[in-house]
C-alpha cells in the first residue's frame, strides 16, 4: 500500500467516525417517536398512512406477534415482486428495450433475493428488466427489506435496554418512520450528489451507435442514480447493470466511488453506537464498534497486500508489473478494488467494483470469510448489530463460565434459552452454507455452472452459497448461476439465512426485554473495555475457523499453494 493508500483509508475511517454519532442520534428521535426536522413534512404523511391502515401507533407487540408482522409484510411484498416480474412483457410502459418474460425459476430467485436484502442477480439487469420492474419491483424493495433490518435491529435494542416489558416496539410504526424519516430523504440527497458527478437518471430508450471500428454498439439509459442510492445506503447491492459499481453510469468518479463506499458503512455504524445510547453505556456501544473497525482494518491490509503482491507466477516469467490487474477497473485502481470488496462483504452490500472471480487466492479469501463471519464487521442495515449481538452473547457465556458465575450481559443474566437462540441461528448458517455446498460440489447440474476447475471452481460454489446464506449478494462471476438449480437452492439459502437468523434473534429481543437489570459487583466481565473487544473478536474467529476452514482449506487455500508451485488448470 502506498502513502496514498493509508491517506485514503485513514480519511474513510475519520468521516464514519464523524458521521456516526450524528445518525445515531437523529435515528433514536425518529424511532422513539420524537419530533425532528423533518416531522411538518412527513408527519402528516405518516398519520396519514396509520388512518388508512388503521394502526395504532403507540400499540407495543411481544417478539411473536413482531415476527409475524415481519414474515407477514415479507411474504406479500416478495409475492408482488414476483407477478411483476412474470408480467412485464405485457405492462407497455417504462419498457422501451421491450424486455420479455422473465423465467419462473429466475423470477423466484430474484424475488427471494429482493426480499431477503441479499440482491444476488442471475441475470443482467441492462438485458433484463425494465425501466418499471428496475423501479417498482426492485429499487422498491430496496427500501422494503432495508427497512425491515434495520427495525429488527431497533426492536433487539429495546429488548436489551427495557426492563421486565412484555413489548419490544411495534413493527409497522418502526417500518413507516424508518422508510419516512431515514432512507428516503438521505437517498434523495444521495441521489441528487450522485447525478452530479455524471450519473445517470432518465427514461430515455436505448442508443444505438456506431464505434470507431464501425460497429453498433447499444449503450443502455435508464434510472440509474435513484437506485444506486438506496442499493449502497441500505447494503442492498443489486446493480442496474451487469457489471454493478463496475459501469461507469452507476460510478462514474472516484468520488462517486467514495461516496458509495461510506454509504455501505453508514447505518450500521450507527446502530452500534445508537445500541450505547439505548443501553446507557456508549463506552460498549463504542467497544463494539472497536471489534468491528479492527476486522475490519485486517481485512483490508490483507486482500490489498495480496492483490498487489499478484501471481508469483507472472514474476518468475520476469513480467514488469506482477500486480493483480485482471478483473480490477483501471480508473480506481488495485487498493480501491481491495478496499470496496472488503466493505462490501463487511456489509451484506453485495455491490462490486471488480470482479472477486480474478481476485488472487487469499485476496479473494478475505471476502468470502467476512461474509462467513455473518457479516457482523458492521454488517447490512440491523442484520450486522444482530449477527453481532449472536457473538456477544456467546463472548458474555463464555466468559461467566471462566469464572464460574451465571453470564450476564448489561446487568441481565444470560440463560440457556438465549444461548439456544443464538446457536439455532448459528448452526443454521453453518448447515445452510456447507450443506448446500456439498450438494452444489456433487450433483451434475451444480458442476454444469463451473468456470473453473479444482481448488477455483470449488470456491465459486462455496461463495455462491456463501453469499447466499449470508444475504450478501456478489459473487464469483465464473458461475452460470442462471439455471433451476441454481436459481432455486440459492433462493432457499437466501431465506434461510435472512429468517432464520431474524426470528432467533427476536426471540433473544423479547427474553432479555422481561428481565431484570441487576447492578453491576465485583464479578461482572466488563463489556466496555479491551479484554472485552479482544474475547469478542477471538470469539468470532474461533467459531468461523472450526466451522468453515475446512471448507475453505478445499478452496482458497488449496489454490493458493497450488498457485504457488507454478500449476495452472485447464
Amino acid at each position: 500500500m502506498s502513502a496514498r493508500d493509508f491517506a485514503q483509508l485513514g480519511l474513510y475511517v475519520l468521516i464514519l467516525v464523524l458521521i456516526t454519532p450524528p445518525l445515531a442520534k437523529y435515528m433514536e428521535k425518529v424511532f422513539a417517536g420524537s419530533k425532528t426536522f423533518l416531522t411538518p413534512v412527513f408527519g402528516p404523511v405518516e398519520r396519514l398512512i396509520y388512518s388508512l391502515l388503521r394502526l395504532d401507533p403507540e400499540e407495543e407487540q411481544h417478539w411473536t406477534k413482531y415476527a409475524i408482522s415481519m414474515l407477514v409484510f415479507s411474504a406479500v411484498s416478495m409475492a408482488f415482486t414476483y407477478e411483476l416480474l412474470r408480467l412485464q412483457h405485457h405492462i407497455p410502459f417504462l419498457n422501451p428495450a421491450g424486455m420479455g418474460r422473465i423465467p419462473p425459476h429466475l423470477a423466484f430467485n430474484t424475488a427471494t433475493s429482493f426480499t431477503t436484502n441479499t440482491n444476488w442477480q442471475s441475470y443482467g439487469g441492462e438485458s433484463t428488466m425494465s425501466y418499471l420492474s428496475q423501479m417498482v419491483a426492485l429499487t422498491l424493495h430496496n427500501f422494503l427489506s432495508a427497512s425491515v433490518g434495520i427495525v429488527v435491529a431497533v426492536a433487539l435494542i429495546r429488548g436489551i435496554a427495557r426492563k421486565q416489558a412484555k413489548g419490544i416496539g411495534n413493527f409497522w410504526t418502526d417500518l413507516v418512520r424508518c422508510n419516512l424519516y431515514v432512507l428516503l430523504p438521505i437517498c434523495f440527497v444521495f441521489a441528487l450528489v450522485l447525478i452530479s458527478q455524471g450519473m445517470i437518471q432518465n427514461f430515455l430508450p436505448y442508443t444505438d451507435v456506431i464505434t470507431l471500428e464501425g460497429i453498433k454498439q447499444t449503450i443502455a439509459q435508464g434510472p440509474v442514480a435513484s437506485q444506486v442510492a438506496i442499493k449502497m445506503l441500505g447494503t442492498n447491492g443489486g446493480g442496474f447493470f451487469n457489471a454493478n459499481a463496475a459501469h461507469p453510469f452507476e460510478n462514474p468518479t472516484p468520488f462517486s466511488n467514495f461516496l458509495q463506499m461510506l454509504s455501505i458503512f453508514a447505518i450500521p455504524s450507527a446502530l452500534v453506537y445508537l445500541l450505547g445510547r439505548q443501553v446507557k453505556n456508549v463506552r460498549h456501544g463504542w467497544a463494539v464498534w472497536a471489534a468491528m473497525m479492527i476486522m475490519f482494518l485486517a481485512g483490508v491490509f490483507v486482500c490489498a497486500h495480496y492483490e498487489s503482491k499478484g501471481n508469483p507466477i507472472y514474476a518468475q516469467a520476469g513480467c514488469a508489473s506482477t500486480a493483480n490487474w485482471e478483473g480490477k477497473e483501471a480508473r480506481l485502481g488495485i487498493f480501491n478494488s481491495a478496499l470496496f470488496a472488503t466493505i462490501t462483504t463487511d456489509a451484506s452490500c453485495g455491490a462490486v467494483n471488480a470482479m472477486h472471480d480474478s481476485f488472487t487466492p487469499l485476496g479473494g479469501l478475505v471476502p468470502l470469510a467476512n461474509i462467513m463471519t455473518g457479516e457482523v464487521i458492521f454488517g447490512g442495515v440491523g442484520s450486522g448489530l444482530y449477527g453481532m449481538m449472536m457473538y456477544i452473547i456467546l463472548a458474555v457465556f463464555i466468559a461467566g463460565l471462566m469464572v464460574g458465575r451465571t453470564p450476564e450481559y448489561l446487568g441481565k443474566k444470560i440463560e440457556g434459552r438465549e444461548v439456544k437462540y443464538v446457536m439455532f441461528a448459528m448452526v443454521v448458517m453453518a448447515f445452510s452454507i456447507l450443506g448446500f455446498t456439498a450438494w452444489g460440489a456433487m450433483d451434475a447440474r451444480g458442476l454444469a455452472g463451473l468456470a473453473n476447475p479444482a481448488g477455483h471452481g470449488f470456491t465459486e460454489i462455496l461463495y455462491a452459497y456463501t453469499s447466499s446464506t449470508g444475504n450478501n449478494g456478489s459473487a464469483f462471476a465464473g458461475l452460470s448461476a442462471n439455471t433451476p438449480f441454481w436459481n432455486l437452492t440459492l433462493a432457499f439459502a437466501m431465506f434461510f439465512g435472512r429468517f432464520f437468523m431474524m426470528i432467533p434473534m427476536l426471540a433473544v429481543a423479547g427474553s432479555l426485554a422481561q428481565k431484570k437489570i441487576h447492578p453491576a459487583g465485583e464479578g461482572t466481565f466488563p463489556v466496555d473495555g479491551p479484554l472485552f473487544v479482544a474475547l469478542l473478536i477471538g470469539t468470532i474467529v474461533l467459531v468461523g475457523a472450526l466451522t468453515f476452514f475446512p471448507a475453505l482449506s478445499l478452496g482458497p487455500i488449496a489454490e493458493h499453494f497450488d498457485m504457488s508451485q507454478g500449476h495452472f488448470f485447464k
